[in-house]
C-alpha cells in the first residue's frame, strides 16, 4: 500500500491518511501514530508539510513509527517549508511588511485551524540527521516528486519553498 498523509487528493494507487474525515479520506489519523497498519505493510509513505505539525518531543517515535510502517526498501517521500529558503526570503529587502507576514506564516503555521501550527523548522542538514537517526539508510534530496499538485511544488516570488527528501528503509 501508498499511503498519503495529510492529503486530500484521491488518486489512483494511494491510500489517504487525514487528521480530518473528509471526502475520499480512507483513514483517519496523523502520522504520529501509524499503529493502525501492521509492520513492515506499506511501500511508500507520502507526506507534504505535515512533519513540521509534529510536536519536537514526538519526532523520534514518530519517525519510529514511519520506519516500523514501512516495508524492507519502502520510501518515506516527505516535504516541508525549507527554512533556509523562508529565512533568506524574510530577510529580503524588497519584500513588505505584508509579504513578511506571510513568510512567517509559511514558517510558524497559518493557524487557520488548531491544526495548523508548526512545531519544528527542518533544513536537509537537521531533516538527514533524524532520518539517519531513525533508521533511515539512504536520504536525497529532490526538486519534485512529481506526484501531487500540493504545497510541496509551490514557488513563491519564484523560488520554491519547500525541502522535498526521499529517505529509503
Amino acid at each position: 500500500m501508498k499511503l498519503h498523509v495529510g492529503g486530500n487528493q484521491v488518486k489512483e494507487g494511494w491510500k489517504l491518511l487525514n487528521i480530518q474525515a473528509l471526502p475520499g479520506v480512507d483513514f483517519v489519523g496523523n502520522i504520529s501514530d501509524l499503529s493502525q497498519f501492521g509492520d513492515r505493510s506499506l511501500e511508500e509513505v507520502y507526506a507534504s508539510h505535515v512533519l513540521e505539525h509534529v510536536p519536537q518531543r514526538a519526532m523520534m517515535t514518530t519517525l519510529a513509527g514511519i520506519y516500523r510502517a514501512l516495508k524492507p526498501g519502502g520510501r518515506f517521500l516527505v516535504s516541508v517549508p525549507n527554512m533556509d529558503v523562508l529565512c533568506r526570503m524574510f530577510l529580503r529587502q524588497d519584500i513588505d511588511v505584508h509579504g513578511r507576514y506571510e513568510v512567517m506564516r509559511m514558517m510558524f503555521g497559518g493557524q487557520v485551524d488548531t491544526h495548523d501550527f508548526h512545531f519544528f523548522g527542518w533544513n536537509f542538514e537537521i531533516l538527514q540527521h533524524f532520518f539517519e537517526e531513525s533508521g533511515f539508510m539512504r536520504v536525497e534530496r529532490v526538486d519534485s516528486f512529481g506526484l501531487f499538485q500540493d504545497t510541496s511544488e509551490l514557488r513563491v516570488i519564484g523560488e520554491a519553498i519547500s525541502l522535498n527528501v526521499i529517505a529509503s528503509k
